[in-house]
């Protein structure tokens, strides 16, 4: 089965649910919404609609990251240093808890930790992700990581074993890896206004079929055009 969808909404959210069957949400990893606005979008959406969704930067960036301008909760100073990474701290920890709160309240089970490329395939960056995910509680999630920089298509393919991690990756920029499930973001071969052409959907679909399962979810400036094009080649 080959799901098709956008990382956001590119358009009002009741006509992307006619159009397509699963979203990425992306506003939990700037600043994480109420539990109560994931409980008014799960009402709102049709039956078996999917949200997947990133999981807050508080865990995987550190407040250096860019990204922290668009966090509306203040990082107290003395405390910049426990933040991101997948430190063993409090406040990852604590911002993980409130990232599965809000992913039950959504019903979302798959849930994408996307770092930045500063997260370097370092020693202690691998052994803090290692204890991060052996740490916290499973539950029904999926947990989909997407590194960037300089990870090796081999070392991201024995984390993820080893983790039981689904590598997120640009199957036109990084070789896919083995597994059941593909979870493919789709950033535009030469960057963000790229769009697909009838080729490239057709080697993402050819790609994909190699799974039993996969999800090619588009996040280019042309994101809904390109994914309704998949869809209706799909079909």
């Amino acid at each position: 089965m080959i799901h098709v969808g956008c990382c956001g909404f590119p358009v009002k959210r009741e006509t992307y649910y006619r159009a397509f069957s699963v979203v990425e949400v992306q506003q939990t990893f700037y600043q994480l919404p109420e539990v109560s606005t994931a409980g008014k979008w799960r009402k709102e959406a049709p039956s078996g609609f999917e949200f997947t969704m990133k999981a807050w930067q508080l865990i995987t960036h550190e407040p250096s990251s860019p990204t922290y301008r668009r966090l509306r909760r203040a990082i107290p100073e003395q405390r910049r240093r426990e933040y991101g990474s997948f430190k063993d701290t409090e406040p990852v920890m604590k911002a993980w808890a409130e990232t599965a709160e809000f992913a039950k309240a959504l019903g979302a089970t798959k849930i994408v930790f996307q770092c930045p490329a500063s997260f370097e395939p370092s020693k202690e960056n691998i052994d803090r992700l290692c204890r991060f995910f052996e740490k916290v509680e499973r539950d029904r999630f999926i947990f989909i990581w997407e590194p960037r920089g300089r990870w090796g298509e081999k070392e991201v393919e024995r984390l993820c074993q080893e983790l039981n991690l689904v590598p997120c990756l640009d199957p036109f920029v990084t070789p896919t890896v083995s597994g059941r499930l593909l979870y493919a973001r789709l950033h535009g071969r030469t960057g963000y206004q790229y769009t697909y052409t009838d080729k490239d959907l057709l080697e993402l679909e050819r790609i994909a079929r190699a799974y039993l399962e996969g999800y090619l979810m588009f996040n280019n400036m042309s994101m809904y055009g390109d994914a309704l094009r998949l869809k209706s080649l799909l079909s």
